[in-house]
């Protein structure tokens, strides 16, 4: 069964970096485009970054210079390094990919930036 499942949130201070990381397990694999998006309270769900199986990537313009996505496909896992963090980027972050037209989610993380 296809599974995406992320970690690394937290509370951190404004300025601060976080780590977050998407285990995909199932059929899902380093063929898959995968990307973070983030959900703020009160707010629609937003892309933060992508990135194809070549490693080609793209950034919401709110992250860039911030925000680096990576994956590694031997442990088919992607991450989102987070650096110089903002209170504005409070939100539940969630991992996504697409695979035979399904799109699939992780349960998300919540990260909250204080100020």
């Amino acid at each position: 069964q296809e599974q995406l499942v992320e970690s690394g949130g937290g509370l951190v201070q404004a300025g601060g970096s976080l780590r977050l990381s998407c285990a995909a397990s199932g059929s899902i694999s380093s063929s898959n485009t995968m990307a973070w998006y983030r959900q703020a309270p009160g707010k629609q769900r937003e892309l933060v970054a992508r990135i194809t199986s070549t490693s080609n990537t793209v950034y919401a313009d709110s992250v860039k210079g911030r925000f680096t996505i990576s994956r590694d496909n031997a442990k088919n896992t992607v991450y989102l390094q987070m650096n110089s963090l903002k209170p504005e980027d409070t939100a539940v972050y969630y991992c996504w990919t697409i695979m035979w037209g399904n799109n699939y989610w992780g349960q998300g993380t919540q990260v909250t930036v204080s100020s």
